[in-house]
């Protein structure tokens, strides 16, 4: 009898310690972290296997921030590049009290501090984020630069380039692990050189680092910038590896009137401008006229900026499609800023991939891009700038499947005219051959 007790009671115990070596060690495990910096804040990002209770405090003398996360673990190390840390010198963790995971931000400067749980959504599991705000602006990374404020007279042309993605957001991921957020960012500085390379027209970079930016923050920083357009660049990607060439897209007609409401239900608060005009201050029939004058007319110019640049894309290489495409892209909204958004190749073909990450095609494609809208302004300048008082007719070269018609069309001249700047005695065109486009 006495060994048949012994017997169960050893197997209670190996039980037990079966359960107890079963079960995990913490609700929720640290499994990856990251920080990068914006013009604004520092940005710290913990992976976490499960969502957990955490508390956040601040210390002085030195300056430190303290993340207590209950019934977590540390899976791995958390490493982080200092080149992109911020305000964070150095980062700690230990086990204060049993099953809490404190983790220790060392601060080179005293910060405000953010934080919040994000749910899972895509690639990316639950997550802690601690947003720093340093005191005095100390973040490392440059701020957008601001453009001073111009005269009336030979301003010039500005031009707000976004790189889209960026920071917790890397976009598209190649066949070889290219990340569109940093083939878009090197595509989108050369972009610049171009740009600022022209006369009379002048380019800022809306993300200039590793950062991310809200898509409604990224065309309200071009309008703060008064630009006269925004180019958002993108690679774009498809289950199929096969598919190929850049697109040039403009905001749809549908989703226009959806952000016309949006706007209009805000504007009884609001102090921002439309068009240089205030709209909170307007009763709701005026404020309805403005705004949809100021969005016809900037859906009209983000139309022609588009044919343009498509046009200039298409001597660079293959385009997706034939036309100028229409979709419902948040950074294409703005309501007094021309906006198109081009993705300048498919990231999931190894081919295109591999132009993507040549600094030699970055350069022609951003070229490409810079010509497109110089043709535009140098069609349609805004009035006061450096181009109005100074532009001169600009050329065409004909491409296959280019007519007479279509040239007319783009450049918004007639027929007639483009006949008689170019001394033709048919509408009958060579491709390679290039036309006089006379302004308008």
């Amino acid at each position: 009898m006495r060994s048949l007790k012994i017997r169960m009671k050893n197997r209670l115990v190996i039980a037990l310690l079966l359960i107890l070596f079963a079960a995990p060690a913490f609700a929720a495990e640290v499994s990856g972290f990251r920080v990068w910096t914006d013009p604004e804040k520092t940005r710290a990002v913990i992976d976490l296997t499960e969502r957990a209770e955490y508390r956040v405090f601040t210390l002085q003398d030195p300056d430190r921030v303290v993340i207590d996360i209950d019934n977590a673990g540390v899976k791995r190390a958390l490493d982080f590049e200092q080149d992109h840390a911020g305000v964070i010198t150095n980062v700690r963790h230990g086990e204060p009290e049993h099953k809490t995971l404190r983790v220790v931000f060392d601060l080179s400067a005293n910060s405000k501090i953010k934080s919040f749980m994000l749910d899972p959504t895509g690639q990316y599991g639950h997550r802690l984020v601690i947003d720093l705000y340093p005191e005095g602006n100390a973040a490392k990374a440059a701020p957008v630069k601001q453009v001073a404020n111009q005269g009336a007279t030979d301003r010039k042309v500005i031009v707000a380039i976004d790189a889209g993605h960026g920071g917790e957001d890397p976009g598209a991921m190649g066949p070889n692990r290219t990340r569109e957020k940093d083939v878009v960012l090197a595509i989108s500085r050369e972009l610049k050189k171009s740009i600022d390379a022209k006369p009379g027209m002048l380019a800022v970079l809306v993300r200039d680092g590793d950062y991310y930016i809200p898509l409604r923050d990224r065309y309200e920083k071009a309008r703060k910038n008064r630009a006269d357009l925004f180019v958002s660049v993108h690679a774009d990607a498809f289950t199929k590896s096969s598919v190929t060439g850049s697109s040039v897209f403009v905001l749809s007609s549908r989703a226009a009137s959806s952000e016309f409401a949006r706007r209009m239900a805000d504007s009884e608060n609001s102090s921002d401008l439309v068009g240089g005009v205030t709209l909170g201050d307007k009763d709701e029939m005026l404020a309805s006229v403005l705004l949809d004058l100021s969005q016809s007319a900037t859906m009209e110019a983000s139309n022609l900026v588009a044919s343009n640049v498509f046009s200039n894309m298409r001597s660079v290489g293959k385009t997706h499609k034939n036309t100028v495409e229409h979709a419902n892209f948040m950074v294409l909204k703005s309501p007094d800023v021309p906006s198109i958004l081009v993705e300048t190749a498919f990231i999931s073909n190894p081919s295109e991939e591999q132009r993507l990450r040549d600094p030699g095609w970055q350069k022609r494609i951003a070229s490409a891009i810079a010509n497109g809208v110089q043709d535009y302004f140098y069609l349609s300048p805004p009035p006061g700038t450096w181009i109005a008082a100074n532009r001169q007719a600009i050329r065409h070269r004909v491409v296959s499947g280019d007519t007479l018609g279509d040239i007319a069309s783009r450049y918004q001249v007639t027929v007639y005219r483009l006949r008689n700047a170019n001394d033709l005695k048919s509408d009958v065109i060579r491709v390679g051959s290039e036309l006089l486009i006379p302004t308008t």
